[in-house]
C-alpha cells in the first residue's frame, strides 16, 4: 500500500474518528470560551445583550479604536 492509501484507511478508523471528534470539540470550547471573555470585556447596553461572532468582533474593533 502507498502512504497515501496507509493514511485513509487510518482516518477510517472509528477510534481515529472519535479521537478527532473529541479534539475539534475541545478547540472549539476553547473558541467559544475566547469570545465569552472578548465579550465581556466589551461595553454594551444592555450589558447582557446576546451578539453573534462578528458583531463580537466587530464591536472589538470599534472598542479598540475609541481607546486609541
Amino acid at each position: 500500500l502507498s502512504r497515501e492509501e496507509r493514511r485513509r484507511r487510518r482516518r477510517a478508523t472509528a477510534k481515529y474518528r472519535t479521537a478527532h471528534a473529541t479534539r475539534e470539540r475541545i478547540r472549539v470550547e476553547a473558541f467559544n470560551v475566547a469570545f465569552a471573555e472578548l465579550r465581556r470585556l466589551l461595553p454594551t447596553l444592555p450589558p447582557d445583550k446576546k451578539l453573534s461572532k462578528i458583531e463580537i468582533l466587530r464591536l472589538a474593533i470599534c472598542y479598540i479604536s475609541y481607546l486609541n
